[in-house]
């Protein structure tokens, strides 16, 4: 079973993860937001939205949200915490709405959990479309370029009295942690793996999902993606109107 179908309806992501804060999550929805022009009343679809960190903020300016992931659990939670979006249990690799959105979102590096790269085609063809003609799509992957020249190949986090062991490595173009969490009920272990694609490679997909790449930046704010010293590769793309 993949990965991704099991980690995020744990209690243990929920812990090692939990630094990422609201206030971050409410300044790139606002960054967002701005630089696509959207605003009150506008539809957003956000793709792979996990709880609903980035959904509760595009709630919160007005517009009307619809969140989809594959994790029930977490579906679950993003229903009870903010419950004046829309959220569906959905595999974001297959079609889930025609032309309907003002906004698309992909965030987090949601897009580069599969190792096949005709899944994140998929993907890519899902969220072309849902957007509108004229419609915007936001894409947030990591640098592969500086993760892989950064990697860590060892760390240790205690969280919520929960001792995290985590082994970074490649494989087969795969950027890999394996996760060891140890508690009073004993150890349990996880994996994630994330494609590292290149950020041209990416461009090149969003591309021929029929997209036009109006700008890379690193994050949310106008900073321009440099390959060498970003963090993020944030793509801004637009459907044309015909």
């Amino acid at each position: 079973m993949a990965w991704y179908r099991t980690w995020f309806g744990t209690p243990y992501y929920k812990l090692l993860y939990g630094h990422r804060d609201e206030d971050e999550a409410e300044a790139w929805v606002r960054a967002i937001l701005r630089r696509s022009g959207v605003g009150q009343g506008a539809t957003v679809l956000d793709m792979a939205c996990g709880r609903g960190r980035h959904a509760r903020w595009f709630a919160e300016a007005g517009c009307r949200v619809t969140g989809i992931d594959l994790s029930k659990e977490s579906v679950a939670e993003a229903r009870s915490e903010v419950p004046s979006a829309r959220f569906a249990v959905h595999d974001i690799r297959v079609p889930f709405a025609t032309a309907e959105f003002d906004l698309v979102v992909c965030l987090f590096t949601s897009l580069g959990y599969f190792e096949d790269e005709d899944d994140d085609r998929k993907a890519l063809a899902a969220a072309f479309s849902a957007t509108r003609p004229g419609g915007r799509f936001v894409l947030d992957f990591m640098n592969s370029v500086r993760v892989l020249k950064e990697l860590v190949p060892m760390e240790c986090v205690l969280a919520g009295g929960v001792r995290f062991t985590i082994a970074r490595s490649t494989e087969g173009g795969m950027v890999v942690k394996r996760i060891m969490a140890e508690d009073d009920s004993g150890r349990h272990h996880f994996e994630e793996r994330v494609s590292a694609l290149a950020p041209d490679r990416l461009v090149q997909l969003v591309h021929e999902a029929g997209f036009v790449v109006l700008d890379l930046t690193d994050g949310p704010e106008p900073a321009p993606f440099d390959p060498q010293r970003s963090e993020r590769l944030v793509i801004w793309a637009q459907r044309p109107m015909a």
